[in-house]
């Protein structure tokens, strides 16, 4: 016979394994009327998975286009229906937009204080905009950092110590950037002085940034609280990579599973830490407080801080200094020392600086732009590549969307069977 306390303890540890048999049975799934194992359940999704990639344009353009088409549908029908149920908010917004077209097209004293806070908008969507676009992704990221920050900082650097001042004439900067017509003194630009000149573009791209960093959050955070399994891809690995902690043995997995267990266990500051640096595993830190369901302003304020002040101002520093008056001399200076071909490399960049630097004193002639165009050609090249690859992964995304919708039809309709 057993004591009490031994009766006791000897129950708990049987409902314990009552309750570990019951977990293992609630992971197998159910076709057609009997219980796989999980292992073929596994390599059924790593199947789907594979057969949902190679859904792309250059492989299966029809497919593809076809499928994009229909994933567009159902995107704009649910938003239909979701605004259809709040009519209330439509009516609201529609309201208050018919409010701001008057106030934007009624003469009077007001319409400068319009103009004035028209450009300021415009701007602050502008660079906010590009910074959503270069984290949300919708399957790749736009790389606006490298394609229009980071040139206009550049550009902002130049000129300062071009002209000895970053008083530029308003307008045309920010669109075009050209001396004003007091001279400065020499020796009076600072790093300071550019960091405050290009500050409000940097801060909003980095509060775009920011923002773009929810989908991963919400996304997460949903899936958790319904239990429902999620549709997304980067959620499942973040589950499969916690089941296989243990195992983890490349670099990448490592990597992975230091960010999680740096945002899960220092909170705040683990999230600020992750933000603040250059970090292509971020999604996985917004996952991971999705899934341990950290209140909001904890993980939007620790990225907010980390993105759009912290990091901001390392990127912007880096850049400044990197194209400050004596390094590129030295840099075009290195070029030209290459042996062999290093002076024919070295004329087109030479060329170009005098022809930026003739733009800002409002002396560009034609005889001068022929390595500019060169130069601005191949950038131009570049961006419309970047930007055409952007398009390309959304349309390769969204197909892809639509086929795992069509393989959640056919994995639903087999259990009914």
């Amino acid at each position: 016979l057993l004591a009490p306390e031994e009766l006791l303890i000897y129950e708990m540890a049987e409902n314990g394994k009552n309750c570990d048999q019951r977990r293992v049975a609630m992971n197998k799934e159910q076709y057609n009327g009997s219980f796989t194992d999980p292992s073929s359940v596994n390599e059924k999704k790593r199947r789907d998975r594979e057969e949902r990639q190679n859904i792309v344009l250059w492989r299966q353009p029809l497919i593809t286009l076809q499928y994009f088409s229909l994933e567009t549908l159902v995107i704009l029908k649910e938003w239909t229906s979701k605004l259809w149920h709040r009519q209330s908010v439509v009516v609201s917004f529609l309201l208050l937009l018919a409010v701001l077209i008057a106030t934007y097209y009624v003469e009077g004293a007001h319409q400068q204080y319009v103009q004035r806070i028209e450009k300021q908008f415009l701007l602050y969507a502008y660079w906010i905009g590009l910074g959503i676009l270069s984290s949300v992704g919708l399957g790749t990221g736009l790389h606006t950092f490298l394609l229009y920050l980071g040139p206009h900082i550049a550009s902002v650097t130049l000129a300062a110590y071009e002209c000895n001042s970053v008083n530029f004439p308003e307008p045309p900067y920010p669109d075009q950037i050209i001396c004003p017509d007091e001279e400065g003194t020499e020796g009076a630009i600072s790093l300071w002085s550019i960091i405050s000149k290009v500050r409000i573009e940097a801060c909003m791209w980095g509060i775009g940034t920011a923002i773009g960093e929810l989908p991963p959050y919400f996304m997460a955070r949903a899936a958790r609280l319904s239990g429902a399994e999620p549709d997304d891809e980067e959620y499942q690995e973040f589950e499969e990579m916690l089941e296989h902690a243990q195992a983890a043995q490349d670099f990448a997995s490592r990597a992975k599973l230091a960010v999680q267990n740096l945002v899960q266990k220092v909170g705040f500051f683990g999230i600020l830490a992750c933000a603040s640096i250059p970090n292509p595993l971020f999604d996985l830190a917004g996952i991971t407080c999705g899934h341990f369901l950290v209140p909001f302003w904890t993980f939007f304020g620790a990225t907010l801080i980390g993105k759009a002040i912290i990091k901001m101002h390392i990127q912007k520093i880096f850049v400044i200094i990197t194209f400050s008056k004596h390094i590129v001399e030295q840099m075009v200076a290195f070029i030209g020392a290459v042996p062999g071909i290093g002076p024919s490399l070295q004329k087109p960049f030479q060329e170009y600086l005098e022809a930026q630097r003739q733009k800002l004193h409002h002396k560009s002639e034609m005889g001068t732009l022929q390595g500019e165009n060169w130069l601005s050609w191949l950038f131009e090249k570049l961006v419309v590549v970047m930007v055409c690859y952007f398009i390309l992964s959304i349309i390769n995304s969204m197909a892809q969307s639509y086929a795992k919708r069509i393989q959640q039809r056919l994995n639903s309709e087999e259990k009914t069977k």
